[in-house]
């Protein structure tokens, strides 16, 4: 018989999978009684209401990328290039998913989220991106002018702002046209050029190659 945290987590990651392609304002909880097969009574028994779904799933989110970063960042056998290239993989592996309509619901509709989100890009840059880059520069890596504190700022201005709908809805349309692509790409580009801004020519080419 499933135990209480099999079933909670069974339940998480349908309502996530239905909030990352529907969003959360147009997902209801009898969307996820029914892709779960489950009654709406017994639904509750777990989760007073989607809200809570919604926020136990990014907790969720959170802890296994905090998890998979810290592994790479700790790993003293991967190369400095090679470990850039990771995270930058491993956080595009968790935006790729998510459908651009799901920030504007968190941000207008669950601001506790939201903020929890962005304070937890805050202190991921601060912990695990800081670290990268002091590693980079003690192997000559990563230009030794640079200000490490304004690129790890750079950095977490960069994640959330790109996330959020009514930062790139301040700009002209035909600006809000050319990021009309999947956010994991969005991602990519952005923290690449950030990149290639402080690394040594060998490290450039490094990370190019990885």
């Amino acid at each position: 018989m499933p135990n209480k945290a099999n079933i909670e987590s069974k339940i998480l990651d349908a309502a996530y999978k239905l909030f990352l392609e529907k969003g959360y304002r147009h997902t209801t909880m009898d969307d996820i009684s029914q892709l779960l097969g489950m009654s709406k009574k017994t639904l509750y028994k777990y989760f007073p209401g989607k809200f809570e779904l919604l926020a136990a799933s990014f907790e969720v989110t959170k802890t296994k990328l905090t998890a998979k970063l810290e592994a790479i960042v700790e790993n003293r056998y991967i190369s400095f290039p090679l470990k850039l290239k990771s995270t930058l993989t491993v956080m595009a592996s968790l935006l790729g998913p998510i459908n651009p309509e799901l920030f504007e619901d968190l941000r207008e509709h669950a601001p506790e989220i939201w903020e929890g989100l962005e304070q937890y890009i805050n202190e991921s840059a601060y912990t695990r991106f800081k670290q990268l880059l002091d590693q980079g520069i003690k192997e000559g890596l990563v230009n030794p002018s640079v200000n490490v504190s304004l690129v790890v700022m750079l950095y977490a201005a960069a994640v959330k702002s790109l996330m959020d709908p009514k930062f790139i809805g301040q700009f002209p349309e035909t600006l809000q046209k050319g990021m009309k692509v999947p956010p994991a790409d969005i991602y990519d580009q952005a923290i690449t050029i950030i990149y290639n801004g402080i690394l040594t020519e060998e490290a450039r080419n490094e990370f190019a190659n990885a």
